[in-house]
């Protein structure tokens, strides 16, 4: 009889924090940059250079802690976690291993119907280390420093999640919680939001852990699934070969779709971790709780809520739009500003979802305004310009940011309703589809959609489609 098996996983995820400078001295954060130009004293670890906590590091920590129902550690220190690799320029990253920010936890998923709260162990600050470029052409390895010493929480879950359909739905929820905030962009193609899984394997009904390994280098919720699936498979067949699963750390190559080890996994000891001596302990008084607290931005599940009951939209376009705080925030002014929130919602569900796909764009990247959006529902309503146009404008100010009331006056593309000007159209178009109009005639109502494209056609589709509609029938029909 052939055993059945459950997966058991858990995560540390890595999140770069959107501070300015960095977490102990006041290089920028900012991505790319010429190598080990956004470096000093410090973040390189030359000797005699003292760190300085970043004010702003603790309060975003601070800030996820109580978005992800965590208790707040009120007196808290940094440690050294000491390990040699040549992208760790002080042979030691400073961590917290004894007493992190934020403990005990959880956010609650949603797979399908089903709601599970998946637990989080811990939240610790730490720094990022630095970067290695390998060189296949000069078979040699490059370090760049720019990334060591930005500010990094690690979320660390319990080991509560079955599937990678959870895992997924995880990561979901704390990168739209922590963007929400304004914590983090949470990018994991610029790597910052990384995360790292921990798996075994264990029979059905049974309670005890299989062995773990962690796999890296998973940077898209895609290589993640992908993963999940190939070292579950790899670790059952280890056992059903009656072989043991070796604790490990492998590296994850999505290209091959394939993970091989790395080195053995360690435990906290092989770090020999101990207070860092440079940094003071820091206390969390209650006052500075309340004050974060009280400056929280409103999360989904308020934002639903709301949307329920102020605006007129389905339940549907109400979890898309507040599933990013980018889109929320468009809908809402844009709406405000033009009082129409079903038909803004209309062209953020439709063409700005369209183009953001197409263009493999996130809503972040929206250059899109409020103003603008608010513009073309207000023309669109009031007949200025019919659909067709109103699309083609809205794809120009996707990726143009232009005065929309401007552009339509300049470019001719407003509706032309004048019956007068519009009857010697007509007139024309019927004479020169006779065949059509026989047709109609005869009952066949199919030549009436042809006319009117033919009558739009030759306004340049300038026209109001519903007058190109009711002039034709009543010259058809007299």
């Amino acid at each position: 009889m052939k055993r059945e098996y459950e997966t058991v996983i858990g995560l540390e995820v890595h999140v770069e924090l959107a501070t300015k400078t960095k977490i102990f001295c006041g290089c920028t954060t900012a991505f790319g940059g010429a190598p080990n130009t956004h470096t000093c004293p410090v973040c390189t670890g030359m000797p005699g250079a003292l760190p300085v906590l970043n004010k702003k590091v603790l309060e975003y920590a601070i800030a996820v802690g109580l978005a992800t129902n965590c208790e707040i550690t009120r007196d808290c220190k940094f440690d050294r976690k000491n390990y040699f690799y040549p992208d760790n320029p002080q042979n030691y990253q400073i961590s917290q291993l004894y007493l992190p920010i934020c403990r005990n936890g959880h956010v609650t998923i949603q797979i399908g119907d089903q709601t599970k709260d998946i637990g989080i162990h811990e939240i610790h600050m730490e720094e990022d280390a630095g970067k290695l470029v390998h060189d296949d052409w000069e078979d040699c390895s490059l370090v760049d420093y720019n990334r060591s010493g930005v500010p990094l929480i690690e979320i660390v879950s319990e080991p509560d999640m079955r599937s990678a359909e959870e895992v997924i739905a995880y990561l979901e929820k704390l990168r739209m919680t922590i963007q929400y905030l304004g914590a983090s962009d949470c990018k994991l193609n610029e790597g910052s939001m990384r995360a790292d899984v921990n798996l075994s394997v264990r029979e059905v009904g049974t309670d005890r852990m299989g062995t773990r390994t962690e796999m890296k280098n998973l940077n898209s919720f895609k290589a993640i699934s992908r993963a999940i699936a190939a070292e579950r498979e790899r670790q059952i067949e280890l056992l059903e070969e009656g072989k043991p699963v070796i604790q490990e750390t492998r590296r994850w190559d999505d290209n091959k779709e394939y993970s091989y080890a790395m080195r053995s996994k360690e435990d906290a000891k092989d770090y020999r971790y101990f207070p860092d001596p440079d940094l003071v302990p820091i206390h969390v008084s209650e006052e500075w709780i309340a004050k974060i607290r009280k400056e929280q931005p409103e999360l989904q599940e308020e934002k639903i809520l709301r949307y329920q009951t102020e605006y007129d939209i389905p339940d549907y376009d109400i979890q898309i739009l507040t599933s990013n705080r980018h889109l929320a925030d468009l809908f809402e002014k844009a709406s405000a500003l033009c009082g129409s929130p079903k038909k803004v919602s209309n062209w953020l569900m439709g063409e700005t979802m369209r183009l953001l796909k197409e263009k493999n764009m996130d809503p972040e990247d929206l250059t899109l305004t409020p103003e603008n959006l608010s513009d073309l529902v207000t023309l669109t309503d009031e007949n200025a310009i019919n659909s067709s146009v109103a699309k083609d404008v809205f794809a120009v100010m996707f990726d143009t940011p232009i005065d929309v009331m401007k552009y339509v006056e300049e470019k001719g593309l407003k509706n032309v309703n004048d019956s007068s000007a519009l009857e010697e159209t007509i007139v024309k178009v019927l004479e020169e589809n006779p065949k059509s109009v026989a047709d109609y005639k005869a009952g066949k109502t199919k030549a009436m959609g042809f006319l009117v494209g033919q009558s739009m056609k030759a306004t340049e589709g300038k026209a109001n489609p519903q007058m190109i509609r009711t002039l034709l029938e009543e010259k058809l029909n007299s």
